[in-house]
């Protein structure tokens, strides 16, 4: 019979240290240097970082979109993945990478072993995946659920980054927001969100918990669900936020304003420009108003 390959509990902080020496020392790992900057709308303090590389990624995303224009097969860089930037076994579906080309240290991407499509809802094996992850250190988990949402790969991919998101207080920005239960009176998009209780992290059921409240959070926003080539997509594209205290879903309406790119991570209080421009862009709109303008309208 195979071994499941299951994460040993208290190694994975460490994986991430070493891998991430060693990815830098022979190029596997090409992170894109940041400046920082506070934005203040709608009562949060918004982290911007102005990046100049940014662009190539954009440019891999173009130069993707003329293959499958050409009918040529889509490259996946996770099938195979590099090993270089291999950090550990999560579980026997998911195995966890760090980000390539990343703006936050170590982001890690918790991908599928085998493909799944981007599109489709998380599962009770995602869930896992997620949590395992995030019971190792304090961080933000995330999902954009379509090309609208922010997602570049079609490959199923979850990913994490350690907390805080910048370098002033609150660790995550959005959250003077997140007093409410239910529905968040401050945000002026439509959203779903729910807090998890103190004692649910250790449970052993925790996935299926956090999994349920996914499915509800689904329905409060309306996202609703289509099947494609026999798989449960989304039928609206959306982000997800999740820590250890509660979890957000933005339904979405589209990737960007006036070129500005937004993925879930702008729903938390973290926004990420490519030059000085695209920074004005934000402070003449203001944080919140960009991010209103890729949601979708709040319910009335």
């Amino acid at each position: 019979m195979e071994q499941q390959r299951r994460l040993i509990p208290g190694t994975l902080w460490r994986a991430v240290l070493r891998q991430t020496e060693h990815a830098l020392s022979c190029g596997a790992l090409q992170p894109i240097h940041t400046q920082q900057s506070v934005i203040g709308s709608g009562g949060i303090r918004f982290v911007v970082r102005q990046v100049s590389s940014l662009t190539r990624k954009e440019q891999q995303r173009e130069q993707a979109r003329k293959l499958q224009t050409q009918q040529r097969p889509h490259a996946n860089p996770f099938l195979p993945y590099e090993p270089d930037l291999f950090v550990a076994d999560i579980s026997d579906t998911h195995v966890a990478l760090l980000n390539k080309f990343n703006v936050i240290d170590h982001h890690l991407l918790i991908v599928t072993r085998e493909f799944e499509q981007q599109q489709a809802l998380l599962d009770l094996a995602d869930f896992e995946a997620l949590l395992t992850c995030m019971a190792e250190f304090d961080g933000i988990g995330f999902y954009n659920a379509g090309t609208q949402a922010g997602a570049s790969q079609p490959h199923k991919h979850l990913q994490i980054v350690p907390l805080p998101l910048g370098e002033t207080d609150p660790p995550v920005p959005i959250e003077p927001l997140l007093s409410a239960r239910k529905r968040l009176s401050g945000l002026p998009f439509r959203h779903a969100f729910a807090r998890f209780d103190a004692d649910e992290w250790p449970r052993a059921d925790a996935a299926k918990r956090a999994l349920s409240r996914y499915r509800a959070l689904l329905d409060a926003a309306g996202v609703g669900a289509v099947e494609i080539d026999r798989a449960s997509c989304h039928a609206t594209p959306y982000n997800l936020l999740v820590t250890r205290r509660w979890m957000l879903l933005v339904p979405r309406s589209q990737e960007r304003v006036e070129g500005v790119s937004v993925n879930a991570l702008g729903f938390a209080g973290a926004l990420f420009v490519r030059d000085a421009a695209q920074r004005e862009v934000i402070e003449r709109l203001g944080p919140m108003t960009v991010l209103e303008r890729v949601a979708l309208p709040a319910n009335i």
